[in-house]
C-alpha cells in the first residue's frame, strides 16, 4: 500500500469510533509496544549524535527484541480478523488483495491461509 493510501486509511480509520479509555485490545498492546521500541531507538540515536554516556545499554535493547515475537502473533490474529471482517462484508479475494498490496486474489488467499497455519501452529504449541 502507498504512503498516501496508508495516510488515507488512518485518516479514514480514526474517524470511526474514540479510543476507548480502558482499552486492552491487542491492536493496543500492539501500538504500546511498537511505541516503546520507537523510544529506544530514538535514545539510542541521540545518544550516537551527542556522543553522550551510554543511557541504553544491552539489556534495554534485548527487552526491546523480547517484544517483536509477541506483536507478530498479535498483528497476524488482527489481520485474520480483518480479512475475516472484509469477507464477511462481501469483500472478494480480489478486492482484499489490492488493500494488501498484493497482486492476485490468490496470493491473498494464500496469505490468509499462512497466517491461520501459523496462528494454529501457535495454539497448539508447535511454534
Amino acid at each position: 500500500m502507498p504512503r498516501d493510501s496508508s495516510e488515507q486509511a488512518r485518516e479514514r480509520l480514526s474517524a470511526l469510533a474514540p479510543v476507548p479509555t480502558d482499552d486492552t485490545t491487542a491492536a493496543r498492546h500492539v501500538e504500546q509496544d511498537a511505541s516503546l521500541i520507537g523510544r529506544l531507538l530514538v535514545a539510542a540515536g541521540e545518544q550516537a549524535r551527542h556522543g553522550q554516556a551510554p543511557g541504553v545499554m544491552p539489556t534495554d535493547v534485548g527487552a526491546a527484541l523480547s517484544l517483536f515475537e509477541g506483536m507478530r502473533e498479535q498483528l497476524d490474529r488482527l489481520e485474520t480478523q480483518v480479512v475475516i471482517e472484509a469477507r464477511r462484508r462481501g469483500m472478494d479475494w480480489r478486492q482484499i488483495a489490492q488493500h494488501q498490496g498484493l497482486n492476485s486474489s490468490q496470493a491473498a488467499s494464500q496469505r490468509y491461509q499462512r497466517l491461520m497455519t501459523r496462528l494454529e501452529e501457535i495454539r497448539q504449541g508447535v511454534r
